[in-house]
């Protein structure tokens, strides 16, 4: 059975950081793409950001190089750091596992966790 647990979500100030980590189980990490997506209220889901099992990336036309999204593969973790967040950044940020460089959006998705930025 799969398992993605996102934490790190929080309430932090514009213009501040948060780190958000994904830990993953049930699945072979090592040979799997991860991704981050997010959903504002309202608002359809959408790629934050993309890792690939050779450690090629993909962003969302929005990050503008302020999030950066790595993966430890001894660990079987997949952690998005987020820089320079706005207020428009607010949403609930899942986890998701098994998509290629291709096809960014894999069938595996963690429950989320919230991230509320304050102006």
């Amino acid at each position: 059975q799969v398992q993605l647990v996102e934490s790190g979500g929080g309430l932090v100030q514009a213009g501040g950081s948060l780190r958000l980590s994904c830990a993953a189980s049930g699945i072979i990490f090592s040979s799997t793409g991860m991704g981050w997506y997010r959903q504002a209220p309202g608002k359809q889901r959408e790629l934050v950001a993309f890792i690939s099992v050779g450690g090629f990336t993909l962003y969302g036309d929005f990050v503008k190089d302020r999030f950066t999204i790595f993966r430890n593969n001894a660990q079987k973790t997949v952690s998005l750091r987020m820089n320079s967040l706005q207020p428009e950044d607010k949403a609930i940020y899942y986890c998701n596992a098994d998509g290629t460089l291709h096809t960014p959006t894999g069938q595996y998705w963690g429950q989320g966790t919230q991230v509320t930025v304050s102006s």
